[in-house]
């Protein structure tokens, strides 16, 4: 189980009720960075999301609106005297730019591990610790432009606890050995393998993150079987039209995306300044997907598998 933390879901020009793109997974005291717009720092003091560790970014393009924010929160974190490594994954020239930050150019105060994505790229692994990994594939929108899907890894499948008993289990190291798929030497002799004692590996929760894009292959393959699909929605149906030359989605190609995908829920997001109101977006994609929502900013929604 983690947390997704929206800071901004408008679009391209912060408004008076809506900031800029960026998005916070919180998973067991460490957090995710998707995208990080002008006033993504400011909307992580708010949320009081500034406390436990900053493992990654991961910006989708170099459009300003998603990665304005980001010299000044390095900088910040310098000047916290951040001392473990960040991962930041973006398109090519990220890290000549971020490299230009007075300070940086030389290596930094801490270290930055770059992933530059490359033209004409299909799939890559971007991100991966022992509890989660985050992949990245292309999106279709004006410029390069990648989304992200963070996975937890399977767990351990549950332990037979009285039929482990019942086979000369004493020890809990011995359980937890079992659980890994090892087999364990007994106390009265003999060696006790795991099956039929433990079952099948449990598998775990899925976020996609696809911003921002017209509806495309990419965005799918990302979006399959999300648990929680957070995808663009610039524009209602009636500019179908405007969000295809632009590069953007509508509410309904949105909530097409999430069901035909088969995700749990869908959170629009991405909203054009035309808009004051989320309803019309909200009731345009809930006619295709039920269980789908405008993407609140500062609120915290759980994810489960």
């Amino acid at each position: 189980m983690f947390h997704v933390v929206p800071l901004g879901t408008g679009s391209a020009l912060p408004t008076k009720t809506r900031h800029l793109a960026g998005t916070v997974v919180r998973r067991e005291g460490r957090s995710v960075l998707f995208d990080c717009g002008e006033g993504s720092q400011l909307q992580l003091v708010r949320g009081d999301l500034t406390r436990g560790r900053l493992d990654a970014v991961c910006i989708t393009h170099l459009h300003g609106d998603h990665f304005f924010g980001l010299p000044g929160l390095l900088t910040t974190l310098a000047l916290l005297e951040r001392e473990d490594p960040l991962t930041i994954v973006g398109p090519p020239g990220l890290a000549s730019i971020l490299g230009a930050i007075p300070g940086f150019g030389d290596g930094g105060p801490y270290e930055i591990r770059y992933v530059e994505l490359e033209e004409g790229f299909e799939h890559a692994v971007v991100y991966e610790d022992e509890h989660v990994t985050i992949e990245a594939r292309p999106l279709e929108h004006r410029v390069f432009c990648a989304g992200f899907r963070y996975q937890e890894k399977e767990r351990p499948g549950s332990i037979d606890g009285e039929g482990a008993r019942a086979s000369g289990v004493t020890e809990g190291w011995q359980y937890e050995a079992l659980k890994r798929g090892e087999a364990v030497d007994l106390e009265g002799g003999g060696t006790l393998a795991p099956d039929g004692l433990v079952g099948p590996p449990k598998p775990g929760a899925a976020f996609a993150y696809v911003l921002d894009t017209v509806p495309c292959d990419g965005g799918r393959a990302l979006a399959d079987r999300a648990d929680l699909l957070m995808h663009e929605a610039t524009f209602t149906d009636e500019h179908a039209e405007r969000a295809a030359d632009v590069g953007h989605s509508t509410a309904r190609q949105a909530a097409e995306v999430a069901r035909d995908a088969h995700a749990g829920r869908l959170l629009i997001t991405h909203f054009s300044a035309r808009y004051t109101d989320a309803a019309p977006l909200v009731a345009e994609a809930r006619e295709v997907f039920e269980n789908a929502d405008a993407a609140e900013e500062l609120e915290r929604y759980e994810v489960r598998r």
